[in-house]
């Protein structure tokens, strides 16, 4: 596998970049009143693309925040991956026209296979799996209710559907600082072949250090970063630490 990616996660919330602890959204933190000034922050000490999160538009069910994704995008010169309420074609289309180099399909995923099926292969490489998962289950709608699938199981079903990419979120380590738990990662990365990137946990160099080093015999891609970033205990220049 080529370098590991360290991808900042942006988390938009009334307009706002925020971070919330599990899902939780009476546990939220603000960090900045402007995403976009953010996005170009983050571009500008070397990360190599965006994650982005309409946590409006998933408690809707629908993308609320697609004038701010398209500044976003707009405002930087590095490949966006945009997530949240995204449910339908339509949904999918408008991200894509707002500039999203590619779009994460979640809940809808888990409740209708055939719908999947046909948007990855539709769409290819332009979409992603939003694999979310909290004790071994699949959570959807904004993480508020877990579907009765394991899994690794459902990796393994939408891979062999045709999903190209997976994006794997352990919620119980999510926003708390706590460091990874690689035991599930490296379970998933044993089921399936298609690349991976991880999510929820990280707090340090350390655990950068360990992804680094498991990406190089697997299928894992990169890993998301969020509140190490914004409270510093991942620094910022991160991209230079990492082995050319």
């Amino acid at each position: 596998m080529s370098r590991l990616e360290v991808i900042p996660a942006i988390d938009l919330r009334e307009g706002r970049a925020v971070r919330l602890v599990r899902g939780d959204y009476q546990h939220e933190t603000r960090y900045h009143d402007d995403p976009v000034a953010v996005a170009q922050h983050w571009a500008a000490r070397g990360a190599p693309r965006l994650h982005v999160v309409d946590l409006d538009g998933a408690l809707a069910g629908e993308p609320t925040q697609l004038a701010l994704v398209q500044r976003i995008c707009k405002a930087v010169a590095i490949p966006v991956q945009v997530g949240g309420g995204v449910r339908t074609e339509a949904h999918i289309q408008q991200l894509l026209e707002a500039g999203a180099e590619r779009v994460i399909l979640g809940t809808r995923a888990v409740q209708d296979r055939a719908f999947a099926q046909a948007m990855f292969e539709k769409y290819g490489e332009r979409l992603a799996l939003a694999l979310d998962v909290y004790g071994g289950k699949v959570a959807v709608s904004a993480w508020q209710t877990l579907a009765e699938c394991d899994y690794i199981e459902f990796a393994q079903q939408m891979a062999a559907a045709g999903a190209r990419r997976i994006i794997f979120t352990n919620i119980a380590q999510d926003g708390t600082l706590q460091g990874l738990e690689l035991a599930p990662l490296k379970a998933l990365l044993d089921a399936i072949h298609i690349p991976v990137i991880a999510s929820g946990g990280v707090r340090d160099l350390r655990d950068i250090e360990a992804l680094q080093q498991l990406s190089c015999d697997t299928n894992l891609e990169g890993v998301i970063v969020g509140k190490a970033l914004y409270e510093g205990t991942l620094p910022d220049t991160v991209w230079e630490y990492q082995n050319p």
